[in-house]
């Protein structure tokens, strides 16, 4: 085995173009766009939310968010709903096919990460995901230290 910060980076870009491919397969067969996708999964994480939150929540402007409920309010996705208690606000709601789809994904993803990893042992398991985290946390303050 190649052990050079080249060959990891090169495992790295594979994997990422594997989940780019698989993402764009899905785009495909749902019409529902990753970041569509990423806003419903937010929503079955953490219930319905005001577009702010969902805007911090997913790390772009509110504007963007606005874009994002459009859609899936023109797909039958979502809802905007009176917000309970502050009457300026509405809470961004999924209807039955927005829960169907987050559920179908985290069936899938679920599904996706035993077939991945279910037969490493929890220590190695354990390990990649040290790994992981390291590279992302790494990764992340590169990318900060650019856009300084």
């Amino acid at each position: 085995m190649d052990a050079t910060p080249r060959a990891a980076i090169d495992r790295v870009m594979h994997l990422s173009l594997l989940i780019s491919s698989d993402l764009s397969r899905y785009e495909k067969e749902t019409g529902l766009t990753a970041s569509r996708v990423h806003l419903l999964w937010e929503l079955g994480l953490s219930g319905p939310q005001t577009q702010q939150r969902l805007a911090a929540a997913l790390d772009v402007t509110p504007r963007n968010v606005t874009g994002l409920v459009d859609g899936l309010v023109a797909s039958g996705h979502v809802t905007r709903e009176p917000h309970p208690t502050d009457r300026r606000a509405t809470l961004v709601t999924p209807t039955a096919a927005g829960r169907a789809v987050i559920e179908d994904n985290q069936a899938g993803y679920d599904d996706l990460g035993r077939r991945l990893f279910g037969d490493l042992s929890a220590r190695r398991l354990t390990e990649l995901t040290r790994v992981l985290d390291a590279t992302i946390a790494r990764f992340t303050a590169l990318m900060e230290e650019e856009a300084t």
